[in-house]
């Protein structure tokens, strides 16, 4: 009896999808990683140094291993808490492997650590990960850079004594101007646009006799 090659139970790991998968891998820094996630041990310990979630974050060495530390959300939340209280009203917990609502309830946690980051932090929604990327392991590289976005907003935080993470974001060069001098920059022209003064019709021949020189 011949096997179909072409059926649903086909090897995965081919085409387009395997190559992406690579890019991702190549991507992913294992240092990096621990540096997040060091940083999210810390901000843990600043409120709670007994806190149980800080003995979840170990030291990870593929992408596989930064999913089974935060895809329950637990630490994310957690985390979003310290930074600012109360962003997360309820933390999920599901420790039934087999529970019809685990993957509902992690994924909650997962947006919720998301809302805050936006809302509470004000990362830039592209500067953050999807939900799935954590979830279901498939860009981890992602993730760890959504950390590092609002970890380096810890730079500018309220609280100075929770740390931060990565170099600190550039401010913004506010300048401003007096009324009287932005009405004085209306009447400028700038030289781009051409300018009359100094003007004058000397050397132009327009309109004048042609001269014939023997």
């Amino acid at each position: 009896m011949s096997s179909n090659t072409h059926g649903p139970n086909k090897a995965r790991g081919f085409g387009l999808t395997a190559e992406l998968d690579k890019k991702k891998a190549e991507k992913f820094d294992a240092g990096r990683a621990n540096e997040a996630l060091e940083w999210m041990k810390q901000v843990l310990m600043h409120v709670n140094p007994e806190d149980p979630d800080i003995d979840t974050i170990f030291e990870v060495a593929t992408m596989d291993d930064v999913t089974k530390v935060l895809k329950d959300g637990r630490v994310l939340c957690k985390v979003a808490n310290v930074l600012y209280p109360g962003s997360v009203k309820k933390i999920n917990r599901i420790d039934d492997p087999n529970s019809k609502f685990k993957k509902s309830k992690e994924t909650e946690n997962i947006n919720n650590f998301l809302k805050m980051c936006t809302e509470k932090a004000g990362c830039h929604v592209g500067d953050m990960f999807q939900t799935v990327d954590l979830y279901e392991g498939n860009n981890i590289p992602s993730v760890i850079d959504g950390i590092y976005s609002v970890g380096r907003k810890c730079h500018s935080h309220e609280d100075q004594a929770i740390p931060a993470l990565g170099p600190k974001e550039a401010s913004e060069n506010t300048r401003e101007f007096t009324e009287e001098q932005i009405k004085a920059g209306q009447n400028v022209i700038g030289l781009q646009m051409g300018t009359n003064k100094l003007a004058s019709q000397a050397g132009q021949s327009f309109g004048k006799t042609r001269q014939i020189m023997d």
